[in-house]
């Protein structure tokens, strides 16, 4: 039977260091991929939210053009009654 020499204890630390380290490496790459995917995704996500912002910009200007319209009509709406009332009343005089 062959007898093993126990290894010694150095050795076994140097190993086990060496292990440690490349496993740390392949998680810290890991975590970097993952850190990088999820920048991916908050810019894609950056870019739909201005562009759903700058939807809501253009139709809050066409509301606005479109306001302007209904308050130019209502002056105009009340002028005529003015002038429609200042005339009836000089007919019914």
């Amino acid at each position: 039977m062959i007898q093993m020499k126990p290894v010694p204890l150095k050795i076994s630390i140097a190993v086990l260091a060496c292990v440690s380290l490349a496993a740390c490496s392949n998680l810290s790459s890991e975590v970097g991929n993952q850190l990088d995917a999820l920048k991916n995704k908050t810019q894609s996500l950056d870019s739909l939210v201005n562009q759903e912002v700058n939807k809501v910009q253009s139709l809050d200007s066409l509301i606005q053009v479109e306001q302007n319209k209904v308050n130019q009509l209502d002056s105009l709406i009340s002028t005529s009654v003015s002038r429609l009332d200042s005339v009836a009343r000089t007919k019914l005089k």
